[in-house]
This record gives C-alpha cells, sequence and structure tokens, in this order.
C-alpha cells in the first residue's frame, strides 16, 4: 500500500492561494521530484479544472514557458492523475481517472494500486480525506509571504488536532521552506 501524501504551498499566515507562493524554477524543482517519487496525482474537481487550462498546453509547448516550468509540465502530462467530482464525470486530460462513489472506498483502492504513493494537491479535498484518516504525510512548502487572506489550510476545520512527527525541514534559497511530516499513530 502507498502513502497518500498532501502536498501544497502555503505562506506564513496559512494562506493556500495559489498565487500567492513564489512560482520559480526551485519552486518547480522541488515539486516536481516530490512528482517524481510517487506513483499519481489526486485532486478535486476544482484544481483540476485549474491545472487542466494551463498545464497541457505548456507540455505540448503551446504556451511559453521557463525549463523548470516545462519539465513540471511533461511530467505532469505523463503521470497518472485522479479527480475527485460529485459533479463532473468526463476528465478528457491525458491519464486523468474519476474518484466516483465512496469517497473513503475509492482512495483506500487508489493507495492499495499505487505502492510509490499518492501526492494529493488539493486543500478542500485534504480536510475530507483527513477527516476519514487517510492522510499519511504532509510535504508543505511554506513560503515567506503574509497573504493576509484566504484561503486558508484547513479552514474547514478537523474534529480533532492532528499530531505529527517531523521527517525533515530544508531551506530553500528563495526563503520557502520544505517541510515533511508524518503522521504520529
Amino acid at each position: 500500500m502507498g502513502l497518500l501524501t498532501f502536498s501544497i504551498n502555503v505562506t506564513l499566515d496559512g494562506c493556500v492561494d495559489h498565487q500567492e507562493g513564489i512560482a520559480d524554477a526551485e519552486t518547480h524543482a522541488f515539486f516536481t521530484q516530490l512528482m517524481d517519487e510517487r506513483g499519481a496525482m489526486l485532486w478535486g474537481r476544482v484544481t483540476y479544472e485549474m491545472m487542466e487550462r494551463y498545464w497541457p498546453a505548456v507540455a505540448c509547448g503551446d504556451e511559453e514557458a521557463p525549463p523548470a516550468m516545462r519539465a513540471w509540465a511533461v511530467k505532469l502530462e505523463a503521470k497518472p492523475k485522479y479527480v475527485v467530482s460529485s459533479t463532473r464525470a468526463d476528465f478528457p486530460w491525458t491519464n486523468s481517472h474519476h474518484v466516483a462513489g465512496d469517497l473513503r472506498a475509492g482512495v483506500q483502492r487508489l493507495k492499495d494500486a499505487t505502492p510509490a504513493g499518492v501526492l494529493l494537491g488539493s486543500g478542500l479535498l485534504a480536510t475530507a480525506l483527513d477527516r476519514l484518516d487517510l492522510v499519511d504525510e504532509y510535504r508543505l512548502l511554506v513560503h515567506p509571504r503574509i497573504a493576509g487572506h484566504g484561503p486558508t489550510l484547513y479552514e474547514r476545520g478537523l474534529p480533532s488536532a492532528r499530531r505529527l512527527e517531523l521527517v525533515s525541514a530544508a531551506p530553500l534559497r528563495n526563503g520557502a521552506v520544505a517541510m515533511h511530516y508524518r503522521r504520529a499513530r
């Protein structure tokens, strides 16, 4: 069984708005390596649609992008992508699959079928899956910014606090810090 790893950009005040982080070559290299280490991606519909609007065009060269972003896009194009949605069933982007029905059972089947692990990149879906006790690890890229607005990490709350164990913390040259935590069970 593979681990479900929640990974997201977050500011010091907990904002997870994708426009608030530092989008440079170092950041993209971090997420490219993280994606390389996992067997599949998992998103909610909103995140999938945001990604679908931009990254396929970068991967095929229709959209100008720096080399690090293009490398991310090409690898993302090939990576299996799973989408949780109750409002959409058609996901035409290459290697995209719908996770339908019971959320707990569907995500557990995905974890069981993906020994290299699953990388979760949607904040609202992470909250739902954490409530179901399915998130195993957290890979947060903490940016040296205070956004002063939301959306924020876990703003919909959890039924209880999560105890975590620090696996590693590594500063990037751009001032962000890559934090790796594992659930303490």
